[in-house]
């Protein structure tokens, strides 16, 4: 095949994704309970329990993995240039862009140097707040919160507070923390 073909084919592909995964798939007006089984077909790991509201955009075919009662929220941008795999018990708020594409700096008559895709895994039992940027390669260690609006860069350390731009280590959060601040509440 030539390489104009293959342009051509690249290009039919993507709108085709487009079209289905994030106009169709994406749509609110497609009842929660289809979501999986389609995100399912169309080649992405959906646990049966993972909840996808509509809204998020994802780059590619494949690459996703959503265990039990993981969580995207409205808005979220997932660009799958490598795996993306959210834990169980764990997830992402509002307008959250977990970003995997990145690209070596390239000389001066080209800065979009090569590119450098790494994945990225949110493991169990956390909680990335509304509009978090989570950049390639990283690991959100189990049981972590990242404040919203934060830009996280490097990996973090389980069970512990993570906020700012870049983020960076708060406080560590206590096995009891969250059951001592709910019963607060009542």
């Amino acid at each position: 095949m030539s390489r104009r073909s293959d342009v051509l084919l690249q290009e039919v592909d993507q709108v085709v994704r487009d079209v289905v995964l994030n106009r169709i798939v994406a749509s609110g007006a497609l009842p929660r309970r289809l979501r999986n089984p389609l995100m399912r077909k169309l080649g992405h790991d959906v646990h049966p329990t993972a909840l996808i509201n509509p809204g998020a955009f994802l780059g590619a075919w494949s690459g996703l993995t959503l265990k039990e009662r993981s969580f995207v929220n409205y808005g979220c941008f997932l660009d799958l240039g490598a795996e993306i795999t959210l834990g169980r018990y764990s997830g992402i708020g509002y307008e959250t862009m977990l970003i995997t594409c990145g690209h070596h700096i390239g000389p001066e008559w080209n800065r979009i140097g090569a590119p450098d895709n790494a994945p990225i895994v949110i493991e169990d039992g956390c909680w990335v707040g509304s509009r978090v940027m989570v950049m390639p390669g990283v690991t959100i260690g189990e049981g972590c919160v990242v404040a919203s609006g934060s830009v996280v860069t490097k990996d973090c350390e389980p069970n512990s507070l993570y906020a700012g731009v870049p983020a960076s280590y708060k406080r560590s959060i206590a096995a009891g923390e969250a059951s001592a601040a709910r019963a607060a509440r009542v």
